[in-house]
């Protein structure tokens, strides 16, 4: 049986384009992937956050974004932090249960359902969020020193726009 040989490929198919155009391999450049970018940018500011409050406070990550979303609200339960939060269940609880250890956040049974618990600031977790909400203040201003008055409004309004789009298309 004779073998028919394939004809070498073209030039362009040689390059990574096949005759209609298309690249032959489906490329993918990181550095122009807004998820990537975005979540490679958000990794890298976290962890030079959590690299202060973990020295300065001995707060984890989790352990701060609980008190942050309880400073902002007077009174959550650890579903609602887990909600706000994009925190998985087992990760808010082991948190909330080393503030309540700390004493800085108390747990009480919820009054409107008695299978969640309520989650407030002590005072002594309000007197540690009064130290470190300014120093975080104080290192977001200067990471974004860099941009200017209208980039910094531009750059709040286009992440808007893409949690609403997000929205809809998720």
């Amino acid at each position: 049986m004779d073998r028919k040989q394939v004809p070498p490929a073209p030039e362009d198919e040689r390059q990574g384009v096949n005759r209609a155009g298309l690249p032959t391999k489906p490329e993918l450049d990181l550095n122009q992937f807004l998820p990537y970018r975005l979540n490679s940018l958000a990794d890298r500011i976290s962890d030079e956050l959590a690299r202060m409050y973990e020295e300065r406070y001995a707060l984890n990550v989790a352990q701060w974004r609980v008190l942050a979303w309880l400073s902002h609200r007077d009174l959550l339960n650890a579903k609602q932090i887990c909600e706000a939060t994009r925190m998985d269940k087992a990760r808010v609880s082991r948190a909330v249960q080393a503030l309540v250890d700390r004493g800085l956040i108390s747990r009480s049974p919820s009054s409107r359902d008695q299978r969640l618990h309520d989650l407030r600031l002590t005072e002594a977790g309000q007197a540690l969020l009064g130290e470190l909400i300014p120093e975080a203040q104080a290192w977001e201003a200067e990471l974004v020193a860099t941009l200017t008055a209208g980039e910094y409004r531009d750059l709040l309004h286009a992440m808007r726009k893409l949690e609403r789009q997000l929205e809809r298309i998720g």
